[in-house]
């Protein structure tokens, strides 16, 4: 009898659960997608018959994808007229087991969804947790599941019982890559797929263009790189993102030439390649050749790229709000900032301080090229995809199991 079968043994039910997965499709290289690959193949694996249904990723056709069904999105945005058909569907295909709709999204957009048992792996990226957020954790048919220990003290401050399981990364992926291969097979660095000197200092920014106001604060980034570059001639900014807020992002041009940064100073990944999508060994391969990744934001649900790039060995500049302060591990900087209103959300968000961040950009030159091996370390031991599906979704599991008998 394996581990995995002596713990089920030992709780005393064996009773699987039939889960519908609603979030991005396993194959997307998005926060949501990733954590869809990892949690999902890992929980089929244990035993448990659950779908995808892709509210990104996948259209009017049913695929699968090593060896996870996958279903399309619905008609609407977030496939909430089409979610509650899924489940019943897969519930009348898994009889004998506990059928359960899981959602990996932001709840206040999947308020049309009633009547059926829910898990969700919610984030929190305010404080406090926003009214829609927190009426959706109060339902009797929802069990929220914190994905950051900041998440799970906010719910609990709103007496909001919850369970707790972090998000991970793939560290035998996320690892220190010092070259990636070409499908022709040549092998570049990741300074050259940058299109980067190796003598440069390199500060990337490595998040998504969504959204505005940016939560990803790409504006205070930018300006505190420009005012650092200024003292820098050696400094270079990469941005890993959609450069002309095609995505209902911003258009970076505009904010880059108000910050009075010179096109040498920069350079941004390969449009053309992001839009047919970035392999996640080249993203190992670009953060290793990073010197620093900059990524202190306004609020985070959790904030992946900042373990990635420790993962890798960079040290990262972060913010000291919501989830970001629990994934600053050793040699990570961390900066504050003052408190936004979010009216929408009805809740705070940080901006992150531009003369910080630039002292904190002097601090990691001072380093120069250094590499972070505790870093590294860290994110193994307390990150990590499999470790993380052992300490933590294989009893969360069970109890879903338990508590939906």
């Amino acid at each position: 009898m394996d581990r995995a079968a002596r713990r089920r043994a030992e709780r005393g039910n064996g009773k699987k659960i039939a889960g519908v997965w609603l979030s991005n499709a396993p194959f997307a290289q998005t926060g949501y997608g990733t954590q869809t690959a990892q949690a999902v193949s890992r929980i089929i694996k244990d035993g448990h018959p659950f779908v995808v249904a892709c509210n990104y990723g996948i259209e009017a056709t049913t695929t699968e994808w090593e060896g996870i069904p996958l279903w399309p999105k619905g008609y609407d945005a977030y496939s909430t007229d089409i979610s509650v058909a899924y489940l019943r569907d897969w519930e009348r295909q898994h009889p004998n087991d506990t059928a359960l709709l899981f959602t990996l999204y932001d709840v206040w957009a999947l308020q049309g969804i009633k009547d059926v048992p829910i898990a969700s792996w919610v984030p929190v990226d305010h404080m406090p947790v926003p009214p829609q957020v927190a009426d959706w954790c109060k339902r009797p048919n929802v069990t929220p599941i914190a994905m950051s220990q900041f998440g799970l003290a906010e719910l609990q401050r709103k007496d909001i019982d919850a369970e707790y399981v972090p998000h991970a990364i793939e560290t035998s992926v996320m690892k220190p890559t010092a070259h990636v291969q070409q499908d022709n097979g040549k092998r570049l660095t990741g300074r050259e797929v940058m299109g980067l000197p190796d003598d440069a200092f390199v500060v990337t920014i490595m998040n998504a263009n969504k959204g505005i106001p940016s939560r990803k604060a790409f504006g205070e980034q930018i300006l505190a790189f420009s005012i650092f570059a200024a003292d820098h001639p050696d400094a270079m900014l990469f941005i890993h993102s959609e450069q002309n807020g095609s995505m209902t992002g911003i258009a970076f041009d505009p904010l880059i030439a108000a910050c009075g940064l010179e096109p040498s100073r920069y350079k941004f990944m390969n449009q053309y390649q992001m839009r047919l999508g970035i392999p996640a060994e080249a993203v190992a391969c670009i953060l290793t050749a990073s010197d620093v990744l900059l990524c202190p934001t306004y609020g985070e649900g959790f904030g992946l790229t900042a373990l990635d790039a420790q993962s890798c060995g960079t040290p990262i500049i972060t913010s000291d709000f919501t989830a970001q302060k629990e994934l600053a591990g050793p040699d990570a900087i961390t900066v504050s900032g003052q408190p936004w209103w979010d009216a929408t959300q009805q809740a705070w968000w940080q901006i992150p301080s531009v003369p910080q961040m630039v002292d904190a950009l002097h601090e990691a030159y001072r380093r120069g090229h250094y590499r972070s091996h505790n870093a590294s370390s860290w994110v193994r031991e307390h990150y990590d995809a499999d470790l993380v599906f052992d300490r933590h979704w294989r009893d969360v599991l069970a109890r879903l199991a338990d508590k939906e008998t």
